[in-house]
C-alpha cells in the first residue's frame, strides 16, 4: 500500500513499522548493526518517500502528513527514523528542491525506493554548529578534505559534500553530489543511534556535481536543516509517547505496598506532566508542520521551537519512565533503556539546543537597524 493522505495514517504507519521495524530494533542497538531489509520493506509499501511528489517516486505527502512517518518511526527505532530524514528529508528533499531536471530524475526515484542510499556530508571536526566554518574545498569540481558523524556514510551510493569555493565565509560554499569517496564507519561506540550508520568520509579530488550553483551551499545547507529539524521534532515525540505508554502500562500493573503504583499520587504526578508535556510537543510539531506547508515565513522559528521543545521534553519523559519502572528500567530488556540514549543525539542533530534558541531568540530580536 502507498503511503499518502487519508482516515488512519497514524495507524497503517504504526502497522507498517511494528511489523517491519520492530522486530529488530532491539538486536540493532545491541549488536551496533545497520538493518537494510526493515527500511526496504518500507520502500514497498511506500513509506520511505513520503514527502516526496508522486511523479519523481514519493508519496507525495504533506508535512503534516509526513512527520506522522518519522514520529511513529521515532516511537519503535530512532536509528530507522533517522535513515529517514537524511535519506529523504535531507537529501531527497535538497535535490527536488535545489536539483536540475535531470539531476532530478537520475536520484529522485531510486532514492524513495530504496535502490539509491543517500548522505548528507555537511559535518567536520572543526564544523559542528559553526557551518561557515568548514574547510573542505572544491576547485574543479574537485572536492578534497574530510566529513565525519555522517549517517548513511558508508552505505550510501551519493553524498551531497558542502565544500568551500571562495573566501567568503557563507557565500564562499558550495554543495556537490558525489558518488566517489572512501567511508569508514566510525569505531567510536556512540551512546545512542547505535543502529546508525556513521561514517567518515574522505574526498581526495573526488569529482562532484554542483547542486543549486556555486556558493549557494550554505543557503541550501540551512533551507535542508529546516526539513531535518522537522523530522528530528517529530521523531522526538515518536520517543515521548514510547516511554508515556511503557510507563502507563507499568504503573497499572505493578503492586507495591498492596497497591498499583499507579494509585501513588507522586507517580500519577509524573504521568501528568509527561502526558501534557506530549500534547504540547505534538501541537509544536504540526504548527511547524502546517507552516512549511504554507511556506510561510515564521516556519523556521516555529520549526525551531518544535524542534528545541520537543527533544528536551522527550528527555525528561524519558528519565522518568527508566526511574518509575525501577531496574526493569536500567535494562535494555525494557526500550525506555535505549529511549534515553537515543534522545540526548536528538538534542544534537541537525543544530544543539543552543543553537535553536540562538535561531528563535534572534528572529525574536530582529536585525539591528543600520
Amino acid at each position: 500500500m502507498r503511503g499518502g493522505a487519508g482516515a488512519g495514517l497514524r495507524e497503517r504507519v504504526r502497522a507498517a513499522v511494528e511489523r517491519h521495524v520492530l522486530p529488530g530494533a532491539r538486536a540493532a542497538d545491541a549488536e551496533r548493526t545497520f538493518l537494510r531489509a526493515p527500511l526496504e520493506a518500507l520502500a514497498r509499501e511506500g513509506w520511505v518517500g513520503a514527502p516526496i511528489p508522486r511523479e519523481w517516486g514519493g508519496a507525495g505527502m504533506t508535512n503534516r502528513e509526513s512527520v506522522v512517518v518519522y514520529e511513529e518511526t521515532g516511537r519503535v527505532c530512532t536509528s530507522t527514523r533517522g535513515f529517514l530524514a537524511v535519506q529523504v528529508g535531507l537529501v531527497a528533499q535538497c535535490i527536488l528542491d535545489w536539483g536540475t531536471e535531470e539531476q532530478k530524475r537520475r536520484w529522485l526515484p531510486p532514492l524513495c525506493s530504496l535502490q539509491a542510499i543517500g548522505c548528507y556530508a555537511l559535518t567536520e571536526p572543526e564544523a559542528g554548529s559553526d557551518v561557515a566554518g568548514l574547510k573542505t574545498t572544491a576547485q574543479g569540481g574537485r572536492i578534497t578534505g574530510s566529513k565525519w558523524w555522517i549517517t548513511n556514510g558508508s552505505v550510501a551510493d551519493v553524498a551531497i559534500v558542502f565544500a568551500r569555493t571562495g573566501p567568503d565565509r557563507h557565500k564562499g560554499i558550495t554543495a556537490f553530489l558525489c558518488t566517489e569517496f572512501v567511508a569508514t564507519r566510525m569505531e567510536e561506540l556512540e551512546l545512542g543511534h547505535r543502529g546508525s550508520d556513521h561514517a567518515r568520509l574522505v574526498f581526495d579530488g573526488s569529482p562532484g556535481e554542483p547542486l543549486g550553483g556555486e556558493g549557494r551551499g550554505f543557503e541550501l545547507a540551512m533551507s535542508a536543516l529546516d526539513h531535518g529539524r522537522l523530522g528530528v521534532a517529530a521523531g522526538a515525540v515518536g520517543i515521548h509517547a514510547a516511554c508515556l505508554e511503557e510507563s502507563l502500562a507499568f504503573a497499572r500493573a505493578r503492586r507495591q505496598f498492596g497497591r498499583r503504583i499507579g494509585d501513588f499520587q507522586l507517580v500519577q504526578g509524573d504521568l501528568a506532566d509527561m502526558a501534557t508535556e506530549l500534547e504540547a510537543s505534538r501541537a509544536l510539531v504540526e504548527r511547524a508542520a502546517l507552516l512549511q506547508d504554507e511556506k510561510r515565513p515564521e516556519a523556521r522559528r516555529a520549526t525551531s521551537m518544535a524542534k528545541l521543545y520537543c527533544t528536551e521534553a522527550a528527555a525528561r519523559a524519558a528519565g522518568k519512565a527508566v526511574v518509575l519502572l525501577g531496574a526493569r528500567g536500567y535494562h535494555n530488556a525494557n526500550p525506555v533503556e535505549r529511549h534515553y540514549r537515543d534522545i540526548k543525539g536528538l538534542e544534537i542533530y541537525e543544530g544543539t539546543s543552543h543553537i535553536q534558541r540562538l535561531i528563535i531568540g534572534r528572529d525574536l530580536v530582529g536585525e539591528e537597524p543600520a
